[in-house]
């Protein structure tokens, strides 16, 4: 018998925000993709739906300490979600807190109609 698990990332409940994109959730998705690293991770996530931990500890050759540290913060932005099966973890991309926070970057910046005094 396999177990099953869903939801957000263990140690990101406290970070759990509602549907809305306020100004908390939106800073700290901010923060969450800020390092390099953790953005290049979560590229690869979106890459590849369900990809296991172990797999991007090996890809990213660093340690199981500090992939847990960057997947916990993505966790906490709600922009991953893991599924555990056993001992293994996979992650999945939220395409729509991703999708929320793309629209709310846009609407914050102006979107693409909107000039800034450049000629």
């Amino acid at each position: 018998m396999r177990a099953w698990a869903h939801g957000p990332l263990p140690g990101a409940a406290e970070y759990r925000y509602s549907n809305d994109m306020d100004d908390r959730r939106f800073m700290r998705i901010a923060k969450a993709l800020a390092d390099p690293t953790r953005f290049s991770i979560l590229e690869r996530i979106a890459a590849e739906p369900d990809v296991a931990c172990q797999r991007l500890i090996e890809e990213f050759e660093v340690t199981p300490a500090t992939m847990s540290h960057h997947l916990k913060e993505l966790g906490g932005a709600d922009l991953v979600e893991m599924r555990r099966e056993g001992k293994c973890g996979f992650l999945s991309l939220r395409p729509d807190i991703f999708t929320a926070y793309q629209q709310e970057l846009g609407r914050r910046l102006g979107g693409p109609t909107k000039r800034r005094g450049r000629p």
